[in-house]
């Protein structure tokens, strides 16, 4: 499971999960077996889209081990980010964020791993097309 940011919080998918099957249970409920998706929810999910993004357990322990903490304002800047690469089309990045790497699927919204200065040396980043500095 991993980690995914909401105003800048930190939320376990796992809660995520919980919730969403509340609200999919009671929006069901209320339109009685019909399969159409309301406007709203789907204006909701793309806006969720644009403000959110996963983090991986494998980035989040390494950022744990590290003692690498992110202020909210450093999340709304990282996903910010992550905006600006999707709208370039890019899809796998590294951005460059104070003196972290943060190897990311712009297409998945998701922090795959991260890498500190002082443990990048002799380092080499594939598999990425493009390079954001925040």
């Amino acid at each position: 499971m991993g980690y995914r940011v909401i105003n800048g919080k930190l939320i376990f998918t796992q809660d995520l999960k919980a919730v969403y099957s509340k609200k999919n249970n009671i929006n069901n409920n209320a339109s009685s077996g019909k399969e159409k998706v309301s406007f709203k929810d789907t204006l909701n999910s793309e806006i969720d889209k644009n403000s959110s993004f996963t983090i991986s357990n494998h980035a989040a322990e390494r950022l744990k081990s590290r003692n690498i903490n992110f202020s909210e304002s450093d999340m709304k800047n990282i996903n910010s980010a992550i905006n600006k690469a999707e709208n370039k089309g890019c899809t796998e990045s590294a951005l460059l964020y104070n003196d972290t790497v943060l190897i990311t699927s712009i297409k998945n919204r998701t922090v795959i791993t991260a890498v500190d200065k002082n443990s990048s040396s002799n380092n080499v980043f594939t598999n990425i097309d493009s390079m954001v500095i925040v």
